[in-house]
């Protein structure tokens, strides 16, 4: 198989991918292979999932410059709302190595050649949708409680922020009607994209497909999707205690996992994957940067330029 692969799914047949039964028990193995995947690429999945951290504390900063305390726990929660959708380039990275291709990180970036590119992002798309829903709700929720907060809250502490909320029975109203309402969002995301994303950068199904096999996966798995939605949103918890750098780890590494989680409960593609060998690319200049980074020198440089000497696996 040609080193040079990038993502070229067989073309959909219009057949829905078969779903697996699994156990929890199943799940160990998962972790265990999303954690050799993150020690066989450290430093590639670390440069990938850096951004989580930034990402992070630009918004931890963002908010408390703005004085916006209340969004706070908002954001960090939501934050499992739109992972899967960052994540895709652990996916990938995983895929390669699985079929014993070269993992550098520039690979992570393959699936701006996948014909599922599009629906990769409006998938993505609609799960920042959901984070902007959430947020909005959460502002909602708070303001039905504790009134408006862009006046006061230039007068309030992190400390008094924390009391009003932990000792008053507002702010007991407000974890708790928040903390629900949060996982029906986070129920929501999950169920849409458990295994949407890797399921679309494998084959070329389509958004609905891929949203109505992630339902089916939770629907004959629920108690051990259940337990992989508890592991995913401890580990991200865990992440934001070590004051977000602990993300760097543990994002890539349930990227990963999602990846081995998603061949455990699909049955894989009988058919062949097309291969994908590349024609050397033309010489550049400075000024076409980052638009060549997106965009091939020739049109025999698309995305399906060349799909290998077999006719069948041309169109």
């Amino acid at each position: 198989m040609s080193q040079a692969d990038v993502i070229l799914p067989t073309e959909s047949t219009g057949e829905m991918p078969v779903v697996r039964s699994i156990k929890p028990l199943d799940l160990a193995e998962v972790l265990e292979k999303g954690l050799q995947d993150f020690r066989a690429m450290p430093t590639h999945v670390v440069f990938l999932c850096i951004i989580y951290p930034v990402i992070g504390l630009v918004l931890a900063w963002a908010t408390v410059g703005y004085d916006l305390l209340p969004l706070l726990y908002p954001l960090a929660a939501g934050f499992a709302l739109v992972g899967p959708f960052a994540a895709i380039g652990a996916y990938e990275l995983s895929r390669r190595r699985e079929l014993g291709l070269d993992t550098s990180w520039k690979h992570a970036f393959d699936i701006i050649h996948s014909p599922s590119f599009w629906s990769l992002a409006a998938l993505g798309l609609l799960l920042l949708a959901i984070f902007a829903v959430w947020l909005a709700v959460a502002r909602g929720i708070y303001v039905a409680n504790f009134g408006e907060f862009s006046d006061t809250a230039q007068r309030i502490t992190g400390t008094q922020f924390a009391t009003e909320v932990l000792t008053t029975p507002q702010g007991h109203h407000l974890i708790i009607i928040g903390n629900l309402v949060g996982f029906l969002f986070a129920v929501l995301a999950f169920s849409l994209s458990v295994v949407s994303f890797p399921l679309l950068l494998d084959r070329n199904v389509g958004v609905a497909v891929a949203i109505i096999t992630s339902f089916k996966v939770i629907l004959k798995n629920p108690v051990t999707m259940a337990l992989w939605g508890l592991i995913v949103a401890v580990g991200l918890a865990m992440g934001f205690a070590t004051l977000l750098v602990g993300l760097a780890v543990v994002v890539p590494v349930l990227g990963h996992a999602t990846w081995h989680l998603y061949r455990k409960v699909v049955e894989p593609d009988s058919r062949p994957r097309p291969e994908y060998h590349p024609r050397m690319r033309g010489e550049r200049s400075a000024a076409d940067f980052p638009v060549a980074l997106f965009m091939p020198t020739s049109p025999a440089e698309g995305p399906g330029a060349d799909r290998g000497s077999d006719p069948a696996a041309r169109p």
